[in-house]
């Protein structure tokens, strides 16, 4: 069938983080662009299945560990990265951040040392410091307008007796960069030198551009299983934060072991919710469609932003986002100094960005766009900015 991303949904009523919870500062009324989270109607099938859920009338505890969900996670492993995965070795939590979380649990002790990349997922670092361990920031290198790893200071860092390991943005939010083979490859062998772990957000990996391959960091190098964790979800993929489930690769039976013992005797949230299922594995065995069509509409809504920014903006630049519906808007051009930035967007655009400056001190000067919404109001966004800009001059 086709699907219709020009539709704008009413989410009023719904209790909203994207509308409801604005960032501080933003109006009320400002056009929202911050969390990663669609504008976009829920692909049919998902729709369905939640409704034949709730016509079987009771929503008890639900097994997360069961074939049907099993099947339809790995079974999309299989055909959309030619990535084999065992089924026991894929295990629950109700999202990729908290997954992070007890992972850091499991694995390190108060004062242990782990490796971010920024400008990076801003959670990273509320959860190692929110857990009493020490951040080792490596730095993504900025240049000609686009991102590269630093081997040279990542071997720095992985050789420091106090860092047990590194958590992998991959596809990269918020710069979007999709790593290659060749780049994890040897972000692996420094990682094999010294012998340390790395987890790898993949939350973002089924929202590459077309043409743009993304390679799970487990497929990369296989021989190093038991020293990776690959965190993945349906959250981003078919817009379904809400339900809760992501679904870890670990595949380390003594870490299994440790990951059972914080996720369930610690903390007791082992257990997914009944719709959350549902809708997994309504979108991993029928979604294929939908997110294809997706991909379509996003690549055309990047498009046009990048297209918008040379034609519009010539002090400003884009990314190549090659991964995810995030762009990363570099206009230090315009004005660099990150609090003017966020009050001119606030105040004279009325837009809620995810400011670039929450990313760590690399992403002053830059805005995050969320562009997974109808085109109408990517227009919108751009036109506003431009507008806010003019008055700089």
């Amino acid at each position: 069938m086709k699907y219709n991303f020009d539709e704008v949904v009413d989410r009023k009523g719904t209790y909203s983080c994207k509308l409801d919870q604005m960032p501080e500062g933003a109006p009320s009324d400002a056009l929202s662009v911050w969390v990663a989270d669609m504008d976009f109607a829920c692909a049919e099938p998902i729709i369905r299945a939640l409704h034949e859920r709730i016509d079987r009338k009771i929503f008890g505890y639900t097994i997360y560990d069961n074939e049907d969900l099993k099947h339809a996670v790995t079974g999309w492993f299989k055909r959309r990265y030619d990535w084999e995965v065992a089924k026991e070795d894929v295990f629950f939590s109700p999202g990729v951040v908290p997954a992070l979380a007890f992972l850091l649990q499991a694995l390190t002790n108060e004062g242990d040392g782990i490796i971010i990349q920024r400008p990076v997922y801003y959670p990273f670092t509320n959860k190692i410091n929110g857990n009493n361990r020490k951040i080792f920031n490596s730095s993504l290198i900025y240049e000609n307008g686009d991102y590269r790893m630093d081997y040279e200071d990542l071997e720095k860092k992985f050789a420091d007796v106090a860092v047990k390991g590194m958590i992998l943005c991959s596809p990269h939010n918020p710069v979007g960069r999709v790593w290659t083979v060749e780049e994890l490859g040897r972000l692996v062998e420094i990682a094999k030198k010294y012998g340390k772990w790395i987890i790898s957000d993949e939350i973002h990996m089924d929202l590459t551009r077309k043409g743009v391959v993304h390679t799970p960091l487990l497929k990369v190098a296989p021989e190093y299983a038991d020293h990776i964790v690959v965190c993945t979800a349906p959250s981003k993929t078919f817009n379904l934060a809400g339900m809760q489930l992501s679904n870890i690769v670990i595949p380390n039976k003594e870490w299994q072991k440790k990951w059972l013992g914080v996720i369930d005797d610690a903390f007791s949230v082992s257990m997914a919710n009944p719709f959350g299922i549902a809708a997994t594995i309504a979108a991993y065995n029928e979604g294929e469609e939908w997110l294809d069509q997706l991909r379509d509409y996003l690549d055309e809504n990047i498009r046009f932003v990048k297209e918008f920014v040379k034609e519009q903006l010539p002090k400003a630049s884009v990314t190549a986002v090659e991964g995810t519906y995030l762009i990363w808007l570099d206009l230090n051009g315009y004005e660099s100094d990150p609090k003017k930035l966020e009050k001119l967007m606030q105040e004279t655009a009325r837009i809620a960005f995810d400011e670039g400056y929450i990313f760590g001190e690399e992403g002053n000067g830059f805005e995050r766009i969320n562009a997974a919404m109808p085109k109408r109001n990517v227009e919108d966004c751009m036109n506003r900015i431009k507008k806010a800009l003019d008055t700089l001059n």
